[in-house]
């Protein structure tokens, strides 16, 4: 054969391991609303950038009629390209390819992309669409996904790694996705869990539908397994760009800046009006994060979990900052169990890829409650305080109104190393309401009295003008300053400029030990 025959016989195969092995296969992907590996990949890429790898590859199992099957690709598209012209790294399971399952040769595909990814330092983004482990190849198949979550591990603050789950994910490869930054669900067609329908029903006579157990709006507001459900698999893409354009490409770079049009210098008029004066009166923080950000344009990481605290990614003079913020329209904003672990979740992965961190408060405190004792508040309440105590990026913290007890301490308070602590004028800084410490303080004075009524609402008042006034706090270097609200961009951008070349060093050791 001529070097030209080669050519076309190499171009046939390479056509053949795109179409897949058989055109119903295709037909049937498509008719479960779900795209093919590389139609995905064309989507989630710039247009021309995708560089394949191991296209040809075949398993070289035997037994159970696998030794007369070996398509290439061996079920999982692997290699490189581009988003927003910076590199990254995709894999892809192929369900038309043994229903997606992996063995040994499709693990080795996906080991050798993750280890490129680590010696190139940029992120690595999986297409998951798979049955789990081949049960024609036995342990070997188990040892694969072994492989996979040692590198995730090693990976976890080096790149960002990033799970888009399009199909079924069941099992021990429902790990994987678990131990990566961000996870992107789409409803209908995507599922994870551990034991499927059928063993939870045997096991445990519960009757339960495959998205009812483990579908995409569960893991999205119930499980917080998944940070990101979408309708269709184009949006889902789509918003996966978004994401890699408010990361870096690794854990030794800052993201990249984006050309800001709206003014460093902007008032904010209408912060006076959005905030209530009442502690007690409810608002939308998301409204106050629109008015100080760039255009008013955030991208909120697990909006439907845990609503009682705010986490999103955005910018502010173009540079990318992450926002932790208390959301007093749910639940009062109050810190329980699923809103600390949100949280330090978020605030840790901040840290790790070098994003700023700004906090805006207004906390009653925790939660109390037989059920969050009872779950473990004070264990997954010290997950925040310490991803907050070990983050070395710049913060900047904001009470906004108020700020009670513990949980004033857990939002990034000056005491555990906020670099600069900022309140409004309508600040309230205590270890408890007022209500609450003159029922405490002054009770047999309360109880005795001819009218405790009055009395009660004098010893509130003097709680309040002695130790709640929005200068207590500052008088003490609690607070770095007290600002109008009008100037909250403003402050924020300057004090967020200066701390540009922080460098934080923690002490030499092995790794932490936080909380469980």
């Amino acid at each position: 054969m001529t070097i030209r025959d080669r050519l076309d016989e190499l171009h046939a195969l390479k056509e053949l391991a795109r179409r897949g092995p058989d055109p119903k296969a295709t037909a049937r992907q498509h008719d479960r609303g779900k795209l093919t590996a590389h139609e995905r990949i064309e989507l989630l890429l710039d247009k021309g950038s995708f560089q394949e790898i191991e296209a040809l590859r075949r398993h070289r199992a035997g037994g159970f009629g696998l030794e007369h099957k070996r398509p290439p690709t061996d079920g999982v598209i692997t290699g490189w390209g581009t988003v927003h012209d910076r590199t990254v790294f995709v894999y892809a399971h192929d369900f038309r390819v043994f229903g997606g399952a992996l063995g040994e040769a499709h693990a080795a595909k996906i080991h050798k992309l993750m280890d490129l990814a680590e010696a190139a330092g940029a992120p690595l983004i999986s297409l998951n669409d798979g049955a789990g482990a081949r049960i024609q190849e036995g342990v070997t198949a188990l040892a694969g996904y072994g492989g996979i979550f040692r590198r995730n591990t090693r990976n976890s603050g080096v790149i960002p790694q990033i799970s888009v789950m399009l199909g079924p994910c069941a099992g021990g490869a429902a790990y994987s996705p678990a131990l990566t930054d961000f996870v992107f669900m789409v409803r209908d067609t995507a599922q994870m869990f551990i034991t499927g329908p059928d063993v939870v029903q045997a096991v445990t006579g519960e009757s339960v539908t495959m998205n009812g157990l483990g579908g995409a709006d569960v893991h999205a507001s119930v499980s917080g397994v998944a940070q990101f459900a979408y309708d269709d698999e184009e949006t889902c893409l789509e918003e996966v760009r978004y994401l890699l354009s408010l990361l870096p490409q690794n854990n030794r770079e800052l993201a990249p800046p984006a050309p800001a049009s709206d003014p460093a210098d902007r008032r904010n008029d209408t912060l006076l009006d959005l905030v209530p004066e009442d502690a007690n009166q409810a608002y939308d923080m998301r409204a106050v994060i629109e008015e100080i950000v760039d255009d008013g344009e955030y991208f909120e990481v697990h909006a439907a979990w845990a609503t009682n605290i705010v986490c999103a990614l955005t910018r502010l003079d173009g540079h990318v900052v992450g926002i932790v913020a208390n959301q007093p329209s749910s639940v009062a904003g109050v810190l329980d169990i699923h809103a600390s672990e949100k949280a330090a979740r978020f605030v840790s992965t901040c840290d790790s890829f070098n994003i700023p961190l700004v906090t805006l408060v207004d906390v009653p405190g925790f939660l109390p409650g037989v059920d969050q004792e009872h779950g473990g508040i004070i264990r997954h309440g010290a997950k925040l305080l310490y991803a907050y105590c070990n983050a070395t990026v710049p913060r900047v913290s904001l009470v906004v109104r108020k700020a009670y007890g513990g949980a004033y301490i857990v939002m990034d308070s000056r005491s555990i190393g906020a670099d600069v602590a900022l309140a409004w004028p309508s600040n309230e800084i205590a270890v408890m309401g007022a209500e609450g410490a003159a029922n405490v303080i002054f009770r047999r004075e309360i109880q005795g009295a001819d009218d405790p009524d009055a009395v009660r609402r004098q010893k509130i008042d003097a709680y309040k003008s002695e130790l709640m006034h929005p200068y207590y706090a500052a008088e003490r270097g609690l607070v770095d300053d007290v600002i109008d609200p009008r100037d909250t961009r403003s402050v924020l951008i300057g004090a967020l400029a200066m701390l540009r070349t922080k460098h934080g060093d923690l002490p030499s050791r092995k790794h932490g030990n936080p909380p469980a």
